[in-house]
């Protein structure tokens, strides 16, 4: 079976629409922290899709307004900020926002299996170094179901792959969140089966994208790996 590769980005940027940005006034540094987006995600989900000449989603929407990487019934898909809007403004940001980026990506992977295609879908993201007062203790992470043959199969080299593309990069699988917890890749799972699927969240140290140079060289591991992991799934 041929294989496809689509990349996303759901926390892309941090963008608020002009409707909404009364809400947001004196809210700038929040924005541009990682609570308003994933630091440096975009470059590297933009590299390595150009490197795997994949499908590419970035979203630029702030995950402030809504979190794109969140079910509709999810506690924080709306942030506190939003989540006082009334019933009917909630509505216009899913059908604005949220709707049209998920829906593309969901479009594109139905097309792709209906063509008898298995699709990897990575998710790019980023993490913060220390939260809570504890130091994060890898550089990236490979989140996956590890029930699904195909998710694991792939990230257990991968994850051994990347420390050989890159000395001194700390790889771990399901770090530093666990990949079964509510994500667009979970989602997905519900709908396509490990035969069809195996989606991905690739969680990357800002420590490392404090640079866009330092962005494009994780991106390029991630993706160099990614293609020698590869064989495992083409050959399962």
């Amino acid at each position: 079976m041929r294989t496809t590769v689509i990349v996303t980005c759901e926390h892309g940027g941090n963008r608020i629409p002009r409707r909404f940005a009364p809400l947001f006034r004196g809210l700038g540094g929040e924005l541009r922290s990682h609570r308003g987006h994933d630091i440096g995600a975009a470059v590297v989900a933009t590299a390595v899709a150009r490197h795997l000449g994949a499908a590419l989603f970035v979203a630029t929407t702030s995950r402030l307004l809504v979190d794109l990487n969140r079910s509709v019934d999810h506690p924080r898909l709306f942030s506190e900020v939003t989540r006082r809007l009334g019933p009917e403004e909630k509505r216009q940001i899913l059908v604005e926002h949220y709707a049209p980026y998920r829906g593309a990506v969901e479009r594109t992977i139905l097309r792709e299996t209906t063509r008898g295609r298995f699709v990897v879908h990575l998710s790019i993201h980023s993490f913060t170094p220390v939260l809570a007062g504890v130091r994060r203790r890898a550089h990236v992470g490979l989140l996956y179901d590890p029930a699904r043959v195909s998710e694991r199969s792939l990230c257990e080299p991968w994850s051994a792959a990347l420390g050989r593309a890159s000395p001194g990069i700390v790889a771990r699988r399901n770090y530093p969140y666990r990949g079964t917890s509510d994500g667009l890749a979970t989602a997905l799972r519900r709908t396509y089966p490990g035969s069809r699927y195996a989606g991905i969240e690739v969680e990357i140290n800002q420590h490392l994208l404090a640079t866009r140079g330092g962005a494009l060289r994780i991106a390029r591991s991630i993706a160099d790996s990614f293609r020698v992991s590869e064989e495992s799934i083409r050959t399962r």
